[in-house]
């Protein structure tokens, strides 16, 4: 069975994911994972899908003149990265849109070992607000990290809080 990585991105409107997922599922492919957003005004979509096509045919499945589509074969995996001991932090930016943000705020967790797992950007008017999910390694010196941060929150002249993320009880 085939591993794909799908990309799509198309204008936002209703039956937008409808139409992806199904063509995806009348085509025999499973969505294993997958994120979602709106980017802009349009929708992104990121799925790792499993099934019979390989990735080109996956490709042609999907080609519609209003979704700009790629499809590339993944070698599958069952961890992508070692599992640690690792402490779930959430980081968010609240501030100015200015140049750099993210690389700022990414280039001070990797250089602690910090892997961003999930993030979101938005920019409303002036406003500019990223939310991040980050895995730090068990042995990092939180607080100075903290402290870093703050420096940097305060050369974009934004305010960053980091806290310890709360598990979820299902």
């Amino acid at each position: 069975m085939a591993l794909s990585a799908v990309n799509v991105l198309g204008v936002d409107q209703p039956g937008v994911i409808a139409k992806v997922t199904s063509t995806l599922t009348e085509h025999g492919a499973n969505i294993r994972d997958s994120t979602v957003t709106l980017l802009g005004g349009h929708v992104a979509m990121m799925l790792l899908v499993t099934g019979d096509l390989e990735a080109d045919e996956l490709a042609k499945a999907l080609a519609q003149s209003d979704l700009v589509v790629m499809v590339s074969a993944v070698e599958a995996r069952r961890h992508f990265r070692v599992p640690g001991n690792g402490l779930g932090y959430v980081l968010s930016l609240h501030g100015p849109d200015r140049h750099g943000i993210i690389s700022a705020i990414s280039t001070v967790l990797a250089s602690v070992g910090g892997n961003i797992t999930g993030m979101s950007t938005r920019l409303t008017g002036r406003l500019y607000v990223l939310i991040a999910d980050v895995d730090l390694p068990a042995r990092t010196d939180v607080p100075q990290l903290m402290r870093r941060l703050a420096g940097v929150g305060e050369q974009l002249g934004s305010e960053i809080t980091f806290r310890p993320m709360q598990p979820d009880v299902l």
